[in-house]
């Protein structure tokens, strides 16, 4: 059996307190019991589930909802508060009390039940029983309180050492941490030499591709220069042999002249004749051997004022022999 005891102050006398006992068994909608005492007389009373479900009925409230509103002013205690008022009566013997519970509302109150409570011969008996169900209470109350004590210590210990190991933890993180910096600063340092090193030899490739490029060009511009000045020596030398060509011809010109002219008659002799026909092939030597000191790369360039010459050269030393 269940049992609560609170402390009311009626309304009809609001300077008197009471002692309020209920008991009941499984649910305080099946029944229950009230004890109430004023420490010198005591009485007693029971409500049937019928007459919780008559006065259910007579308000018009739902069952379960009435019950509920037993539960929370009988046995939660909230008289203090002032949601709800009780009112005790008795005649002048004290043989009967008439013991009404009802609800404050904002503009009045309504009653939830009442009852007629016989006076207990031995109240003794009941202040008796009052204290004893107090102190098993506070037993009660004191063995959860230890438990919880316990409990707490239990849970203090596990804080303690979570805090050390949490401690331990940050103590760990930050060692990591300092050691995961070096490292990052070493690896850094290696990728930043490995950086300078890439970028001096992509400079030093780009240096020497520009250096080949100017080479290439250099060369390329004295080809085209070299080129030039071959086509204007080979024009020179055209030229030179052109002007060395009319040197040759006035001896034999002049002797075809004078041996054609009917009025001169060659008393010279023949030795000088042949002195004179020597002395143009000294010439034509001289100019095979000038010939011959020409580049062979002039020749190969300008194969046909070459050949040119030479046919020039031959002619001339024939006309000189004739």
């Amino acid at each position: 059996m269940e049992k609560t005891l609170n402390r009311i102050h009626p309304v009809s006398d609001p300077e008197a307190t009471y002692f309020l006992q209920v008991s009941w068994e499984k649910d305080l909608g099946a029944g229950f019991g009230i004890a109430l005492s004023d420490g010198q007389c005591a009485w007693t009373g029971t409500v049937s589930e019928a007459e919780i479900s008559r006065e259910a009925a007579d308000m018009e409230m739902n069952r379960e909802k009435y019950v509920e509103e037993l539960k929370k002013a009988l046995i939660a205690g909230e008289e203090p508060v002032g949601r709800y008022n009780f009112a005790v009566s008795r005649d002048d013997e004290n043989t009967e009390c008439h013991f009404s519970y009802g609800r404050n509302l904002k503009d009045g109150s309504f009653r939830l039940g009442s009852l007629k409570l016989q006076k207990v011969l031995s109240p003794a008996e009941v202040v008796k029983e009052l204290i004893g169900w107090c102190l098993d209470c506070l037993g009660r109350l004191q063995a959860k309180n230890e438990h919880l004590q316990k409990e707490n210590e239990r849970l203090f210990g596990c804080w303690s050492d979570a805090e050390k190991r949490l401690e331990k933890c940050v103590e760990a993180k930050e060692e990591l941490e300092a050691d995961l910096y070096n490292r990052f600063i070493l690896v850094l340092n290696e990728k930043k030499a490995k950086i300078r090193n890439l970028q001096k030899l992509l400079n030093e490739a780009k240096e020497s591709t520009a250096a080949t490029k100017y080479t290439r060009d250099t060369i390329t511009t004295t080809q085209v220069a070299t080129g030039g000045e071959n086509e204007y020596d080979g024009s020179t030398d055209g030229e030179s042999e052109n002007l060395t060509r009319p040197s040759l011809p006035p001896v034999p010109e002049r002797r075809d002249s004078l041996l054609g002219s009917p009025e001169f008659i060659d008393s010279a002799p023949r030795r000088k004749q042949r002195q004179r026909t020597a002395k143009p092939d000294m010439t034509g030597s001289k100019m095979a051997s000038h010939q011959t000191e020409l580049p062979a790369k002039e020749k190969q360039k300008n194969p046909s004022s070459v050949s040119l010459s030479s046919k020039k050269r031959r002619s001339m030393d024939m006309a000189v022999l004739q």
